[in-house]
């Protein structure tokens, strides 16, 4: 399991509002989409993405069919000069069912590689 660095950590649970999350159907068909509920899941080390009826959705049906996924939260830092910046997290992902507490249905994504660029410069 790889894990995220101070900056990292900042950057994913800052004020971003929007992801998007990166899934494949079982013939490894590829199928992105922004999300804009996610968290670190900081007992266990994961990223918990989730949303409105999620269970319904394309994207956990995927997790369902195929344990792979990628998350990218990033933004632009500056436009001039040019800065992006962003964090990936790629890893084995597990769709989770709503809880009987009225809790949504999520994806849980455990980190295997996390990428990032532009933190320092923030």
């Amino acid at each position: 399991m790889a894990s995220f660095s101070v900056a990292e950590l900042g950057y994913v649970q800052g004020e971003r509002r929007l992801a998007r999350l990166a899934t494949a159907d079982i013939d490894g068909q590829p199928h992105v989409t922004p999300v804009g509920m996610w968290h670190y899941n900081a007992d266990l080390g994961t990223i918990d993405v989730s949303g409105h009826r999620f269970a319904s959705t394309r994207k956990y049906r995927n997790v369902r069919a195929n344990p792979k996924a990628s998350l990218v939260v990033d933004d632009i830092a500056s436009q001039d000069p040019w800065r992006p910046r962003a964090v990936i997290v790629e890893g084995t992902a597990e769709a989770r069912p709503p809880s009987e507490d009225g809790t949504e249905a999520l994806i849980r994504i455990t980190p295997e590689r996390v990428i990032s660029w532009g933190l320092d410069d923030a």
